[in-house]
């Protein structure tokens, strides 16, 4: 019996509140009103709300919803929802109402105390509040706890302290937008009536086999594997890259790519990744708060779908020591509403000047602000990733292209640029191949942030991270530096003689931010400290950034942070960074103390009652192999007895520290390094222990057998 053929166009978004459903079910009128306030802002009357609940409701119940949440993203770094049922008081006949109000759709009211606040909300002052976010639409969830209607919100404090990760990013775009249009407006553009930051970011993550997975605590409480052996093949082969997909993980990306369509998220690409077991999917580009929504529903959806196939999605940005890790790539755009994109050079950007200017911005920005895009991208796994040859060094730096760092040069060398570097044909030498047009530049992997042809590509972004805080930085710096601009130019005397000054003079003062070399060398390390570029290794080190006067000062000029609001999330930095480390730290000594230290207990004691028995049946036999093999694993077992126990020591005087800055250093610069000094005999020892001893699935276990 064949399967009934996929059609995607039926089912893409079948499961969301889109604009063309609401333009079906609302008055005209009441449709109008939303679509001008999802276009241009605003606030809705009650009685509108009333209307726009009510229909939102009959199409979640003809869908099988029982039950709205109010989905938030709280900084936890993941979603949270709290469910109500639509069913109200029967009547007085008993028959059961099922009502949903306009009240209830704009606000809700989580407890704000229980979530990260970094001190803004003490622990006896409870209320938040959630409010519906227009702009982003409405999604049915279906899972074992039936069909649920979610309903994008920002969270917010009883005082209007922003709680959450939304609230920023809307305030951001709304900033970008207001002083782009400042830019476009002096290069004639009438029409533009905002500009929208475009994002499309590129989630890797691994796939293990579920029940090998449950054999690991350290997968389960942390989400990466604490101790392991490498496998005797990697990924030193190349052959997993963009190699055939196995049937298992085939079947997953089929489920998954169907339930990411019924939620209009537009999956487009799929294949392995470089390591065993590593995939990627890409979306296609949507605006950004909408991007940010779908990646945080993809992350989820992975995991969910993973559990059927009996596999566990891993999104940790280094799992598995020895291969490469995960990361999630950025890509950053923006574009007017008729239809420009700020970052298309064209066929010749030497000659596009509104580009030039866009792109000089945006160099600026990146300099100017290299810490804090550093800090937007810093989380506890990253640390593991970054600069290990498999990632971005934690080194900011902007790479051009040969054809845009040519344009640069003639800029500042010349004051214009006469020519710009063309892309050639390629033979490939083949009568029936076609010859191709190569674009005028090479790709660079190793670079932070990378022009790709009409987009920025933030590579530094973690795989389990939410893409939020680096767009939220990104829009804001890049406002900056166009609200800079615009208050030159829009008081020029001579436009043309002022922009070609602007641009020439924003080049000239930070073209050190400019690197198109290889970010993993040595070499670049230190050329980045001769130019006093920052290099920022560690979260911990990264969190002071958000709280310095010039962070201050450009958050609070576009009112997308108080003060308060970045000193808040610094604590919550802090605090997440401590608390993931004791995690670990608690879960290496549970693994070392109760499963991997005894295994090398019972071997090394069979081993010793061998070398008795053989020497007591044989005297004359040759022993020296088993003592050789004892004595080593009785000094690693040693070594492994004494971390654990040096261990357990600094990380309860880590927990006793004072919280904040103190306690998340305390972690980085005592624990951290013990926890290496643990896992690294004890990794020895796995490959000397018998397989059926060791109580763990090693590496090649989990990579391999899926």
């Amino acid at each position: 019996m064949c399967e009934k053929t996929l059609n995607i166009e039926e089912i893409f978004g079948e499961n969301v509140f889109t604009l063309g459903k609401m333009k079906e079910r609302l008055p005209k009128k009441v449709y109008a009103e939303v679509k001008n306030i999802i276009d241009h802002g605003g606030e809705m009357s009650l009685a509108t709300a009333d209307v726009v609940a009510k229909a939102m409701k009959d199409w979640a119940v003809e869908h099988g919803a029982t039950h709205y949440t109010h989905w938030f993203q709280p900084l936890t770094g993941i979603t949270a929802e709290k469910h109500d049922s639509f069913v109200t008081n029967p009547d007085e006949e008993g028959h059961m109402l099922m009502e949903f109000s306009g009240k209830e759709l704009i606000k809700g009211e989580p407890d704000a105390s229980s979530f990260p606040s970094g001190g803004l909300r003490a622990t006896f002052e409870a209320r938040g509040y959630t409010a519906w976010d227009i702009t982003s639409p409405a999604f049915l969830k279906e899972d074992a706890t039936g069909v649920i209607l979610c309903i994008p919100t920002a969270f917010c404090s009883y005082k209007g302290e922003a709680l959450d990760k939304k609230t920023p990013l809307l305030r951001s775009l709304e900033a970008l937008s207001e002083q782009a249009l400042r830019i476009v407006r002096l290069f004639g553009n009438t029409e533009a009536t905002k500009v929208t930051a475009s994002v499309g970011p590129e989630q890797e993550y691994f796939l293990v086999d579920r029940d090998l997975y449950l054999q690991r605590k350290d997968l389960i409480y942390t989400g990466r594997t604490l101790f392991g052996a490498p496998a005797p093949k990697g990924q030193e082969m190349d052959d997993h890259y963009f190699g055939v997909i196995k049937e298992r993980i085939g079947s997953f990306m089929k489920d998954l790519n169907i339930e990411l369509w019924k939620l209009g998220i537009s999956a487009k690409t799929q294949h392995n990744e470089v390591a065993p077991a590593q995939h990627e999917l890409a979306p296609i580009f949507n605006n950004a708060n909408i991007a940010v929504d779908h990646n945080q529903v993809v992350m989820e959806t992975m995991k969910k779908v993973a559990q059927r196939h009996g596999l566990a999605c891993l999104l940790h940005e280094k799992p598995f020591a020895g291969v490469n890790g995960s990361g999630k790539h950025d890509n950053w755009s923006i574009c007017t509403d008729n239809g420009v994109n700020l970052l298309d050079p064209g066929d010749t950007p030497n000659q596009n000047i509104q580009f030039l200017l866009v792109l000089a911005c945006i160099i600026k920005a990146v300099d100017i602000h290299a810490d804090l895009l550093r800090q937007s991208a810093a989380n506890v796994g990253n640390d593991h990733r970054l600069g290990a040859n498999e990632a971005p060094p934690a080194i900011i730096s902007i790479f051009l292209g040969e054809q845009l760092e040519d344009v640069v040069k003639q800029l500042i060398e010349k004051g214009e640029a006469a020519s710009c570097k063309e892309g050639e044909r390629l033979y490939t030498g083949v009568s029936t191949l076609p010859d191709l047009m190569k674009d005028a530049t090479d790709r660079n992997r190793t670079s932070p942030f990378a022009f790709t042809g009409n987009k920025f590509e933030f590579r530094m972004v973690g795989s389990s991270d939410s893409i939020a805080s680096p767009n939220t930085t990104l829009n804001a710096m890049v406002a900056e530096a166009f609200c800079e601009a615009a208050d030159i130019l829009e008081k020029a005397d001579n436009f043309d003689m002022a922009v070609h000054d602007l641009i020439k003079e924003y080049l000239t003062e930070h073209q050190r931010i400019i690197f198109n070399g290889n970010g993993y060398s040595e070499e670049w390390v230190a050329e980045a400290e001769r130019r006093g570029l920052p290099n920022i290794k560690s979260m911990v080190d990264s969190v002071s950034s958000l709280t310095t006067e010039k962070a201050v000062k450009l958050f609070e000029k576009f009112h997308i942070f108080t003060r308060a609001e970045l000193e808040s999330r610094a604590e919550v930095l802090y605090e997440t960074y401590a608390k993931a480390i004791n995690i670990e730290a608690l879960t290496m000594i549970d693994m070392a103390g109760k499963q991997l230290i005894p295994a090398v207990i019972n071997y090394t004691t069979d081993l010793a009652a061998s070398i008795s028995a053989v020497s007591e049946a044989c005297p004359e036999a040759d022993t020296s192999a088993q003592k050789d093999l004892l004595i080593e694993t009785s000094a690693l077992l040693s070594e492994s007895q004494k971390a654990l126990k040096t261990l357990k020591k600094v990380t309860a005087a880590a927990a006793a520290a004072e919280e904040g800055e103190v306690q998340a250093r305390a972690y980085h610069d005592t624990v951290m390094p013990v926890m290496t000094d643990l896992r690294t005999p004890l990794d020895k020892l796995e490959m000397i222990v018998d397989k059926d001893l060791w109580p763990i699935p090693s590496y090649g276990d989990l990579t391999f057998e899926v």
